[in-house]
């Protein structure tokens, strides 16, 4: 089977159909290339796409993927990622191996088909040279011969005429002597030139047609071979990446697997965990008994059954009862004095009044009261879920539940001894650097790190004080909470430190313990539990000045002593109760009679008509 002999008169048809061919080809390396347009673009959505879902650093997002069923969705996400990955390789391999590879391939075919081609053309060409030359040879032979003729006719009728002279008749016969010579001079050529031009014609159709044929036939030959064996590279691309691409979802189906529901769930109990422990029972109130009410569980004021302060809010379950309450409010409003204030002493001299004024002994008001007037006020913050969601949080993570606490606070020492251990590093680096600076001077001056190493140290220092003082709140922290939880409320013999305290024999000026004094007792307790969520909480600002007219001496909870001609600050008006709240320091407030001071308010300041 071949072309040359087979469709020796196809010429045009061939270039036809090996032009159809490289456009089929062509159209293959185009389709390629469209498709590794297409894996590059689906491997950057995916990208794009596992990027998008992947939790920010350093965010709460971040926080949230410590779960299985989280960490299992981020993995999802790594897998993907590689899963893209295969798509861009699936796009090189196809660009280098087919792409580019068909690209030069079509180039090259293209020439060797203009040659071929050209060749044929250049072969028909001179075969239809040959053809011309041999019908012009006929044609010349034809003509003498009619030349010939015509003039032995014209010789044989001048001869048979009488009339004719005979040199006229010899004339005619030498011309038919010349037309017959000329005949068979076109007749000896037509001859020779039709005989070369049957040699170039077997020639052109035996020998040089078929071999140009030929070559082409074996071009179009190696086009299809070469486009088959593209289709093959080209399903062998996608092949070589199954196995990765499988084992990218092996990896997801094993993060499926290790989804872990329980762990999930205990999570949850570590992140929100309070330590506290479930309020207890409620009392019951008698009120038929007004002088000697039994107060419940959530009540501010303690009974007096053996002497001893019964603390009904100790332990955790005091976080339970009273997780609204602000320590300066709560404060200000139990320990403000219920009582009319003392009068103003006779004389201007303190010596008048050799104790300083005493308050009049009258009932106060129950303590389960002033709880009551407390909640009908508008607390400053409402609960500790809030000091979460804004505002400045305390440098010793208080505003948290204590396990919340622990273990932020552990978590921060374990950041500065990773930072300090970072430093401790860089100092030994340093200091082997500079040992090698002293041995062999011509590599650096040793001197020129010496600044380094002193701020290296001083970091270590302050990274040290700070670990140290976290260190010391989260040694608070886990030795105080346990035990809390392990024992509820306090109860029998076992009294914390504040009850103690507080707990003293203490008696009023006529020698009487009184309700009140049990009623401070409880008030100082809630305090120091308040303390250990309420550390940082910002002192009231001042709101004017004051000058004491006489000597007070505070000898009443709340209030403070004062000396005549100080001055202090005003931090809270008279609310009509005839006392006024004052601070000398941060640390030392409290209230003294309106009359035994000159008050002086700032209207400008922040609170001034502010009442808490």
């Amino acid at each position: 089977m071949s072309w040359g002999a087979e469709l020796w008169d196809q010429f045009e048809n061939l270039e036809k159909h090996t032009q159809w061919g490289i456009d089929i080809l062509e159209r293959y390396v185009k389709f390629v290339k469209e498709r590794t347009e297409i894996e590059l673009s689906y491997a950057k959505q995916l990208r794009n796409l596992s990027k998008k879902y992947q939790p920010k650093k350093n965010s709460k997002e971040e926080e949230e993927y410590k779960y299985t069923a989280c960490r299992a969705f981020v993995s999802t996400l790594s897998e993907m990622n590689d899963y893209a990955g295969q798509h861009e390789v699936i796009s090189e391999n196809l660009t280098a191996q087919i792409t580019a590879d068909l690209a030069r391939y079509v180039q090259e075919l293209k020439q060797e088909r203009k040659a071929n081609f050209h060749e044929g053309r250049k072969a028909q060409q001179h075969i239809e040279t040959c053809w011309k030359q041999l019908e012009a040879s006929k044609r010349r032979f034809e003509r003498d011969c009619k030349e010939a003729d015509r003039a032995q006719q014209y010789f044989e009728k001048m001869d048979a005429d009488i009339n004719v002279t005979k040199a006229d008749v010899e004339k005619a016969r030498q011309q038919a002597q010349i037309r017959h010579q000329m005949a068979e001079d076109s007749k000896a050529d037509y001859s020779s030139v039709l005989q070369k031009f049957n040699r170039e014609q077997h020639d052109y159709y035996h020998t040089h047609i078929p071999s140009i044929f030929q070559k082409i036939q074996e071009m179009e030959e190696r086009r299809i071979v070469r486009i088959g064996e593209s289709m093959k590279t080209y399903a062998e691309v996608d092949r070589q990446v199954i196995p990765i691409i499988g084992k990218c979802l092996d990896g997801i189906v094993k993060a499926a697997e290790a989804i872990d529901q329980k762990t999930d769930s205990q999570l949850v109990i570590e992140a929100y965990k309070s330590g506290f422990e479930p309020p207890g029972d409620l009392e019951f109130e008698d009120y038929t008994q007004p002088m000697k009410r039994t107060v419940s569980d959530n009540s501010l004021s303690n009974s007096r059954g053996d002497g001893k302060p019964e603390l009904k809010f100790g332990g955790k379950s005091k976080g339970k009862l009273w997780p609204f309450i602000k320590k300066n409010k709560l404060m200000s409003l139990l320990t403000s004095p219920r009582q009319p204030p003392p009068p103003p002493p006779a004389s201007a001299s303190p010596s008048a009044v050799p104790n300083g004024p005493q308050s009049p002994k009258q009932q106060k008001e129950p303590l389960s009261h002033r709880f009551n007037e407390f909640m009908a006020s508008k607390p400053k913050i409402h609960c500790l879920r809030s000091l979460r969601r804004g505002g400045a949080t305390p440098e010793d993570f208080s505003n948290l539940p204590p396990e919340q606490r622990r273990k932020k606070l552990q978590q921060k020492v374990d950041e500065l001894n990773k930072d300090m251990q970072k430093e401790m590093d860089q100092r030994d680096a340093i200091t082997k650097m500079k040992d090698v600076y002293l041995k062999n001077p011509q590599m650096g001056d040793p001197a020129s790190l010496d600044h380094k190493l002193t701020e290296v140290s001083q970091n270590i220092e302050k990274l040290r004080l700070e670990a140290q003082k976290f260190e010391a709140w989260l040694a608070e922290v886990e030795g105080r909470l346990p035990a809390r939880r392990q024992s509820g409320l306090y109860d029998g013999g076992q009294h914390p430190p504040a009850i103690n305290n507080c707990a003293q024999d203490r008696e009023s000026p006529d020698g009487s313990y009184t309700e009140e004094q049990s009623q401070e007792s409880g008030v100082k307790v809630l305090a120091t539990d308040f303390d250990d969520e309420f550390d940082d909480e910002e002192p009231l600002p001042a709101i004017g000045t004051c000058k004491a007219l006489y000597t007070f001496e505070g000898q009443n909870e709340g209030t403070i002593s004062v000396a005549e001609g100080e001055t202090l600050y005003v931090i809270e008006e008279d609310k009509g109760d005839g006392w006024t709240r004052i601070r000398r320091s941060e640390d030392e407030e409290g209230y003294v009679p309106t009359s035994y001071v000159e008050v002086h308010l700032d209207k400008k300041a922040k609170g001034a008509k502010t009442y808490i």
